[in-house]
């Protein structure tokens, strides 16, 4: 599908990264990007999010370049997006859509494609009205609606059902997985989930780590579903490792609820481990991102090492790098060469043993 895309320069910093990284997005939701439009300005336009000049611009070059579709490097409101399109005559999806589109094509598991579906349907809700604009609306009193607006009640009504529905299915999940947490809790096991941006390399780290066979790319969101492994390590004995969704820049607030039950593994977690792409100019920026949605979801104070993963990739060689109080806070490994691994090993049973060997008291099951 031929795309144009259009990306707003606010003048911030992290501009060029954020405008890449979206057009990394619509390449793994299979675009093919024919023309990009910039706009500068300092804030949002109320009707069409960029000015009409550079509206106007982008509908020429949308009809010379024959693209199906225009994709916005920003979230948009309903009103906006039905402007949007109402002027290029086209299918307008904004960075929410996009992303939802991504976790959509790559969910797998029957609980993945259930949180998809309800972060889908709750974004819909909002975007009803721009579905009808070709029935006739009749404004007037009592007896004077237009099928239009019988038409939209009605989809708010079923997809009002569906969300219910779904929303009992993942409550059902999430006992279970409440479930198997307690199990794994009496048996003794340290629990220690791989958060970090997508992309920075979690499943391959987890299946060197494991010798698991999870999928792993070299994409955006390349695995959406939790996998869980149970391991052994010296000096630790059974540790329990989780492989975790990927968090991103403005990830839409409906994905975080609605992959809350695949979250929990993160927010019960007795350590984390932060994986970052050392090889990545923005990965101070990345390791934010990160921290902001872990607070978000309440787990910012849950003993965290920082692994810097690829650096390979940079030249560096695997270490261990302690604070002032002689804990460990960095891991430089290379998930790929299967390098620095020993020395991460280490640091998780150094960190059981600070966090303590008792783990189900810690968690008050």
């Amino acid at each position: 599908m031929r795309a144009l895309i259009i990306s707003v320069n606010f003048g911030k910093p992290d501009y060029q990264a954020h405008a890449e990284e979206f057009e990394m997005l619509a390449k793994g939701a299979g675009a093919e990007v024919v023309a990009t439009v910039v706009a500068k300005r300092d804030k949002p336009d109320a009707a069409y999010f960029i000015g009409s000049g550079k509206l106007e611009e982008a509908v020429q070059l949308a009809q010379s370049s024959d693209v199906d579709i225009i994709l916005f490097d920003q979230a948009l409101s309903p009103a906006q997006q039905r402007n949007l399109e109402r002027a290029f005559n086209l299918r307008v999806v904004d960075r929410v859509a996009l992303i939802l589109d991504i976790f959509a094509l790559r969910a797998k598991s029957h609980e993945g494609k259930l949180q998809v579906e309800l972060a889908q349907l709750q974004h819909l809700m909002t975007r009803l009205t721009r579905m009808w604009t070709h029935l006739e609306r009749q404004r007037g009193g009592i007896g004077m609606r237009g099928p239009g607006e019988a038409q939209l009640e009605m989809d708010k009504r079923m997809i009002g059902d569906k969300v219910k529905v779904l929303r009992e299915r993942l409550s059902k999940v999430e006992r279970q997985r409440t479930t198997q947490r307690r199990s794994r809790a009496r048996g003794g096991a340290m629990s220690v989930s791989l958060v970090g941006y997508t992309n920075a390399g979690k499943s391959t780290l987890f299946n060197a780590l494991t010798r698991a066979g999870a999928y792993a790319a070299d994409q955006l969101f390349a695995t959406l579903d939790t996998t869980t492994r149970r391991i052994w390590i010296e000096s630790a004995g059974q540790v329990v490792v989780s492989d975790t969704v990927g968090f991103i820049r403005d990830l839409p607030t409906t994905l975080i609820a609605a992959f809350k039950a695949t979250l929990e593994e993160t927010v019960q977690a007795d350590l984390l481990l932060h994986v970052i792409d050392a090889s990545s100019p923005q990965r101070e920026e990345q390791i934010l991102e990160v921290n902001k949605v872990l607070e978000e979801i309440g787990a910012k104070d849950i003993p965290c090492i920082l692994v810097y993963n690829k650096i390979d990739a940079v030249g560096y060689e695997p270490k261990i790098e302690r604070n002032e109080e002689g804990r460990i806070v960095r891991v430089f490994v290379s998930a790929l060469d299967r390098t620095g691994l020993d020395g991460l090993r280490g640091a998780i049973a150094e960190a059981k043993e600070i966090i303590g060997n008792n783990v189900a008291s810690l968690k008050n099951i």
